[in-house]
């Protein structure tokens, strides 16, 4: 096999799992109408296409002020050394975002805590908020919108991200294997977070369990609790 059949092997969904793989893509995105609130936040992750679409909305007048959150995790350290909030304020800020309409949460190691601290660095900076567009990753809307609306149930949540189809995001990310073992671990963390009294329970359809259950089948597992 050559190098590029290699590169396109590793970015390429298997016939054989594209059907439940496209049934779990579309599961998480929310598919919200976007219309201006008071802030956006971003959550730290793997994914610069967080920033992007960040800075994007931004200039496009949906929020006055940019509140990027996270840490570092082993899958983004060595990507973003700084830290995943640290990096997407300086893509931020490079592309025409003003420093004094960003504020940085950088110690938040999960979703929880994305919200958690992101509510109390407003609060310090006396910063009311009714209304907040959360910019995530894909597969990771529908997690990051229950995670919100338990933590932080008064306000409005509109979840966005980076538009790309499943296969844009799957050869920007480089690793099918990485891409469809997210999409399944997220897609557990929807029944347990609710279990555990870390969101609201969100109803899922039985073809997405059976989508979910066939790719543990499949050992894309990586991911799991």
């Amino acid at each position: 096999m050559t190098h590029a059949d290699e590169s396109t092997a590793a970015t390429t969904i298997p016939e054989e799992h594209r059907a439940d793989v496209e049934t779990l893509w579309e599961y998480h995105n929310m598919h919200h109408e976007l219309r201006p609130c008071d802030v956006g936040i971003g959550l730290g992750s793997h994914d610069l296409g967080v920033a992007i679409i960040a800075t994007d909305l931004y200039h496009r007048g949906l929020y006055p002020l940019l509140v990027f959150t996270g840490a570092n995790a082993p899958t983004t350290v060595e990507r973003f050394p700084r830290g995943e909030a640290v990096h997407y304020a300086e893509y931020a800020n490079e592309h025409g975002v003003p420093t004094d309409a960003i504020l940085v949460e950088t110690k938040a190691t999960n979703t929880q805590q994305n919200f958690e601290l992101t509510r109390a660095l407003l609060n310090e900076r006396g910063i009311t908020v009714g209304s907040a567009v959360v910019l995530s990753r894909p597969y990771q809307q529908r997690r990051a919108y229950a995670t919100a609306k338990k933590l932080w149930p008064e306000i409005e949540i509109i979840c966005a991200s980076k538009p790309l189809s499943l296969d844009e995001y799957v050869r920007g990310i480089g690793d099918v294997n990485k891409v469809i073992s997210m999409l399944v671990g997220d897609t557990q963390r929807i029944h347990l977070y609710a279990e555990r009294g870390f969101a609201i329970p969100q109803e899922v359809p039985l073809d997405v369990d059976s989508a979910y259950e066939r790719l543990v089948e499949a050992r894309f597992t990586s991911r799991l609790l």
